[in-house]
């Protein structure tokens, strides 16, 4: 199915169902849920989560309440700044750096509370939860549209920070969890881990064991000169 019709239809099913949540409308964003909170529980009561010391993850607001369990559970979190434009592209979250885990884990609390660092600074990312727009139980993820998600994952994964042993999640409303084959390119990176408020989805279980091929490094060949002109640390590691 298109990427884009498959948003579309996701926006306006949550929209219309009254299960969206502020902001509104859902429409162009990785959209907020009721529920959200719920699903966020079942991410912490995996093994994944548990062990988890390093987490990266998104700005959104579904994932709010995800960001500041982390913190809780005395776990350190990184977000990226909006379109890496930054020559220290993620903030780190650390529990004994934040006096206000409420406000510093909020888009605009997270620039002001965050400690700015380069993807160099990173450590190894145990735990990776992502928005999305939509998935399907076989792990496949459709975000906004932007891709600067799998963009961060690919830099990442150029210096060691994220490899196999990182496991990839998100957390999501049932309407979110889709049936149609949804093709996934080569610089996509696939689910680990769908969390609802009623479900926890091990894609590869579903999948009947193995996994997709992750990206182990920049595609520059599919990166537009615009993209790589703006974003200083792609400038810094394209190859000469």
């Amino acid at each position: 199915m298109d990427k884009q019709l498959l948003r579309d239809r996701i926006w306006d099913a949550l929209e219309a169902s009254g299960e969206a949540r502020f902001p509104f409308p859902p429409h162009g964003r990785i959209p907020n849920f009721a529920g959200a909170d719920a699903a966020c529980e079942r991410l912490t009561d995996t093994p994944e989560w548990e062990a988890a010391e390093a987490i990266k993850a998104n700005p959104d607001a579904p994932q709010l309440p995800v960001r500041r369990a982390a913190l809780r559970a005395g776990k350190t979190v990184y977000m990226a700044v909006p379109r890496l434009r930054a020559e220290q592209p993620f903030l780190r979250l650390a529990p004994d750096e934040v006096s206000d885990i409420d406000e510093a884990t909020t888009v605009s609390g997270s620039s002001d509370h965050g400690v700015p660092v380069g993807p160099d600074e990173v450590p190894h990312v145990d735990l990776i939860v992502s928005g999305s727009v939509a998935v399907t139980e076989s792990g496949s993820r459709v975000g906004k549209g932007e891709g600067f998600a799998d963009l961060e994952f690919a830099v990442l994964s150029e210096l060691g920070a994220v490899d196999e042993e990182t496991t990839v999640a998100t957390t999501v409303h049932p309407m979110q969890v889709v049936d149609r084959a949804v093709e996934l390119a080569a610089h996509d990176v696939p689910l680990d881990l769908i969390c609802t408020p009623k479900r926890t989805i091990r894609t590869a279980e579903t999948r009947g064991g193995g996994a997709p091929a992750r990206p182990d490094g920049v595609h520059w060949d599919v990166l537009a000169d615009e993209k790589l002109e703006s974003i200083p640390v792609l400038r810094r590691l394209r190859p000469k």
